[in-house]
């Protein structure tokens, strides 16, 4: 029987919510699922996930807490309870160009050069950027790229808890944050960077089980399914196997290995080349820590003639994490602010 009918039967029998380790258990105890990994409640979680990500308000199951799930038909989620989560969508990164800058890097050097710390038109940016020789590109429409990398980029920052690095000021005009001085945003990243460093030492402390389960949770948040905790022993290194599904058309095998070192003990090649030496057939290898890559173990990982290996350190990890939603909650609206032309009855021109 499959993880996904086990906990069925038994949130059936309970008529309750019931967390993921209670599920775990109780599918052991009945003989409804057996399982090899270090923590099959980790298992059980991501498998729930992934279903619910997969089908959303079609799923079985629904979300009510932390590893809290119920059946969809039979049980009301209160108020006050967690909210379904819904597919994220990873944002596309920044366009590079021949000339070795992105469109976004682009825009921040247009911006410091010509801007005068006042919002330029994005039509005004790109163009300035084709003249500097900064922006090569093939594409049709430049200027439509522009803006949507820019804006791609401040959504991205504003959900990771970032001072994004543009800030819009309507009608197609662009500024830089750091022109804004150390206002209210500036006290804002000042405390999410506070909240990054505390999420950062609660990992550290984490039992690896613990890490483990909630890298398997991460993992289901990022649009991996069937992902599984490996045996204690005989996994060649490998902590986590999964499948990254990318709109819900390519399949992934990725094993992950998961790293729990300490800042400033940085992962080395040998580590790398162990997690390679460890992929199954037609498996990509992915290495995740809360400390860093050496050099080395960068070179090694992007080795053009070896199946390549993905690296997520200490910052990317606390950056996903809050992006998802996991170990943190977002507590502040959204913050206005009075248009400074507006104000001054000035008129934003046109492109």
């Amino acid at each position: 029987m499959s993880v996904k009918a086990a906990a069925t039967e038994v949130l059936k029998k309970a008529k309750t919510p019931l967390h993921a380790k209670a599920i775990a258990e109780q599918i052991i105890a009945a003989g409804l699922w057996t399982s090899d990994g270090k923590t099959p409640e980790a298992t059980v979680s991501a498998s729930l996930y992934s279903d619910i990500k997969k089908n959303g308000d079609k799923s079985t199951f629904v979300k009510v807490g932390p590893q809290t799930f119920a059946l969809r038909d039979s049980t009301k989620i209160s108020s006050g309870a967690a909210p379904i989560p819904a597919t994220v969508q990873e944002a596309p990164k920044p366009h590079p160009t021949n000339a070795g800058f992105s469109f976004t890097d682009c825009a921040q050097k247009v911006l410091e050069e010509f801007g005068g710390k006042k919002p330029m038109h994005y039509k005004e940016i790109t163009e300035k950027a084709l003249q500097k020789g900064w922006l090569v590109t093939g594409g049709k429409t430049p200027e439509a790229t522009m803006y949507a990398q820019v804006i791609t980029e401040i959504k991205r920052q504003q959900k990771r808890g970032e001072r994004p690095r543009f800030v819009q000021h309507g009608r197609g005009y662009v500024g830089l944050s750091q022109w804004m001085g150390r206002g209210l945003a500036f006290q804002i990243e000042q405390h999410n960077h506070q909240v990054r460093k505390v999420l950062r030492e609660h990992l550290l402390a984490m039992k690896p089980g613990e890490f483990e389960e909630l890298i398997s949770q991460l993992l289901a948040e990022m649009g991996f399914e069937m992902v599984e905790v490996t045996k204690l022993s005989g996994d060649g290194g490998i902590d986590v196997r999964g499948t990254l599904v990318v709109g819900d058309v390519v399949r992934i095998k990725m094993a992950v290995q998961v790293k729990k070192w300490k800042l400033k003990n940085n992962i080395q090649a040998p580590v790398v080349q162990q997690v390679r030496g460890s992929l199954g057939a037609h498996e990509q290898g992915l290495i995740i820590t809360t400390s860093d890559f050496s050099p080395g173990a960068v070179k090694e990982a992007a080795q053009a003639d070896k199946t390549p290996i993905a690296l997520m350190n200490g910052d990317q990890l606390v950056m996903l994490l809050m992006e998802h939603g996991i170990g943190v909650h977002r507590s502040t609206p959204d913050l206005f602010e009075i248009d400074e032309e507006f104000v001054a009855g000035g008129e934003l021109k046109n492109a």
